[in-house]
């Protein structure tokens, strides 16, 4: 083996176990938005972006208000109300999920609060096109207590 390689396993081997699962938009089926609700397990506040360990609630529902719930605009053309109408439960019986938030710099432009373990949330955002593999959903909207961020793009 090379040195150039060597050096270069070395440096992905470093990597946080995020980076390496790093992709983007193209393979969320972002037709199907998903809700989900739960309790924060675990937390990597760090780049690509924060990642969440989302335990859900036992008897996981959809708001009855989900689709009134105000949402912010963003720099994004996302129709968050028409989003919001077609909001639906996961297929998948999973009782963790990770949860793929924004890069730092754009969660600091939404002024999202660090999230800490044991903290309450809900999401709307977007699984696997065919949901296999790990439970894992990149969210376009995050709601913390009343407060309600966009995560696609920036603040309008």
């Amino acid at each position: 083996m090379s040195l150039q390689r060597r050096h270069v396993l070395i440096a992905a081997s470093a990597l946080p176990l995020g980076v390496h699962a790093h992709h983007g938009w193209s393979s969320f089926d972002a037709d199907r938005p998903l809700y989900l609700e739960g309790t924060v397990s675990k937390v990597r506040w760090q780049n690509p972006h924060a990642e969440l360990e989302l335990e859900l609630s036992a008897a996981l529902q959809l708001p009855a208000d989900l689709a009134q719930r105000a949402v912010p605009a963003q720099t994004a053309p996302v129709d968050g109300r028409a989003l919001l109408a077609k909001t639906v439960l996961p297929t998948r019986k999973d009782r963790v999920w990770e949860i793929e938030l924004a890069p730092l710099t754009r969660l600091q432009a939404w002024q999202v609060p660090e999230i800490k373990p044991g903290a309450a949330l809900s999401v709307v955002g977007f699984t696997s096109r065919d949901e296999k593999g790990a439970a894992v959903l990149l969210a376009e909207y995050l709601f913390v207590g009343s407060k309600a961020y966009g995560l696609r793009s920036s603040p309008a």
